[in-house]
């Protein structure tokens, strides 16, 4: 059968143009001064299939949802279809590994269906238009493996990605059998004991019916993850996409890390209500630098801590006390306002009501004449998460309002649409613990006052509101740095 050639609808780039009204400001006067909004970066002529191969406990499940996570952050529709959960639906309480035996058909066929099953609802998802499909399941025989690229590539005309996740270090292997225990649901109603000796048995049975690839004749794009990415072995990658997908695989390393994210202290520009720029720390701010090199100087210190840190001031001056090696880095930059750095919202309300509006309206695309928009800042903050991504461990990010909301969107799987209003106040040390594709956040505040630079999104968004709708959600300021001689000037 001839292929099937699946062209992908072309999405139209978000366009804005600033029509306000301000005669006497020629930067906010002219037309076009709003750049593309948003890049979407999805645009490829055919999906892409990734299919997961290799025995249990060979880390495959962790990579799958993991390069799920990084291809959603970047802006593609990417979904994990797990082999296994649609084995549940048909036998929902898993007894022992005779399930898996070569020589039991029954549960053979239950198998081959569930596998049948996973491709259908992957194609139907592909068809709706998702850019990637990814098929977590062990895929161990060359004849599973044709069929699903017989299916894909030949049937659909869509591209195919084979990874094989192969491991011979022993203590690796009993790591992630650890991790499949305590994650499995099969083995949840099971001793510890019970559950380690079925799981081993059925290694076993899948090692009888194993059939290692062999990329030299078996003709696929394919990508080997030898050892929890220790080596990589690559043939015949045929898109931007599957380089895309290389690019990430490369650099991630399933283990387990902490990492620490805070805001600089409290700066003088957050004291009077003042956005971007490049200001010192106040009295408060320096005050909770010192609480912050406490909490981490201290003798159970973390071995081998790094500190990462903008290229503002704020963060330099919120680091300094810290005894660990200290790095700035441009990634980790605030979002640049262009125009409207060093203005108060009430400022930009007078000044540029409509700009005031559309960021209201959609804050996520929005980006300012001359700056910066939240989909620029996750755009450079690739290189970071790929860092992340690697063997980092023990690592404290000290840096901005609207970056911190991006890396922890990541972390947390939130919605691009979240990232926001994702709350990081001032003050705080926000503590993720990630183990496999799961992540734990710990919220630490430290008593030090400061300011709440929160603002939720007003319910009035019209470019038409009055100036107390524009100002309804404004966090509290002050008129000047003589904190305790003037009331705010804002009140919520």
């Amino acid at each position: 059968m001839a292929p099937t050639i699946m062209m992908r609808p072309i999405k139209k780039d978000w366009q804005r143009q600033s029509q306000s009204e301000s005669e006497d400001d020629d930067m906010v006067g002219k037309k076009d001064i709003m750049p593309l909004v948003m890049l979407q970066v999805g645009q490829h002529f055919v999906p892409l299939v990734i299919t997961m191969v290799g025995l249990p406990a060979r880390g495959k499940t962790i990579l799958a949802y993991k390069i799920q996570q990084y291809l959603n952050w970047t802006n593609h529709k990417a979904k994990v279809f797990s082999v296994s959960s649609y084995r549940r639906k048909h036998i929902e309480l898993y007894s022992s590994h005779d399930l898996f035996r070569k020589e039991n058909s029954e549960a053979a066929e239950i198998r081959q269906l569930s596998a049948q099953e996973a491709q259908d609802d992957a194609t139907k998802w592909l068809q709706d238009g998702g850019d990637v499909a990814i098929l977590d399941g062990t895929h161990i025989t060359q004849a599973r493996r044709q069929t699903v690229y017989d299916h894909f590539a030949k049937v659909m005309g869509y591209k195919v990605l084979f990874i094989e996740c192969v491991c011979d270090d022993e203590m690796l292997i009993e790591h992630n059998v650890k991790e499949v225990m305590q994650f499995s649901k099969d083995y949840r109603n099971m001793s510890s004991e019970k559950a380690l000796d079925d799981f081993h048995h059925k290694i076993e049975h899948y090692m009888e019916q194993h059939e290692p690839m062999k990329p030299k004749t078996d003709g696929y794009s394919y990508i080997k993850y030898l050892n929890a990415g220790e080596s990589l072995t690559v043939c015949r990658l045929n898109s931007p996409l599957q380089s895309e997908v290389l690019a990430f695989v490369s650099n991630f390393k399933p283990l387990a890390k902490t990492f620490y994210f805070s805001r600089h202290g409290e700066s003088e520009n957050n004291v009077l209500g003042r956005i971007g720029g490049d200001a010192e720390l106040s009295v408060r701010g320096r005050t909770y630098a010192a609480a912050l090199a406490r909490y981490f100087n201290n003798e159970n210190r973390l071995e081998g801590l790094r500190v990462w840190t903008s290229e503002l001031r704020r963060t330099h001056q919120t680091a300094q006390g810290i005894k660990a090696p200290i790095e700035p880095v441009p990634f980790l930059n605030e979002l640049y306002a262009g125009v409207c750095e060093g203005l108060s919202y009430e400022e930009m309300q007078c000044k540029f009501p409509q700009e005031f509006a559309w960021r209201d309206q959609d804050k996520l695309q929005y980006r300012y004449p001359w700056g910066e928009s939240y989909i620029d800042i996750m755009t450079r903050l690739k290189p970071v998460l790929l860092e992340l991504e690697g063997d980092m461990d023990n690592l404290l990010i000290i840096s901005h309002q609207a970056v911190l909301r991006c890396l922890l969107g990541y972390f947390l799987n939130k919605k691009h649409e979240e990232l926001p209003y994702i709350n990081v106040p001032l003050h705080t040390i926000i503590k993720l613990t990630l183990s496999g594709y799961k992540c734990k956040m710990e919220v630490i505040k430290l008593n030090i006052e400061c300011v709440d630079t929160y603002r939720m999104q007003p319910k009035n968004c019209s470019v038409n509101r009055s100036t107390d709708d524009a100002l309804l959600t404004v966090p509290a300021h002050f008129e000047n740095l003589s904190l305790w001689n003037h009331a705010p000037i804002v009140q919520l």
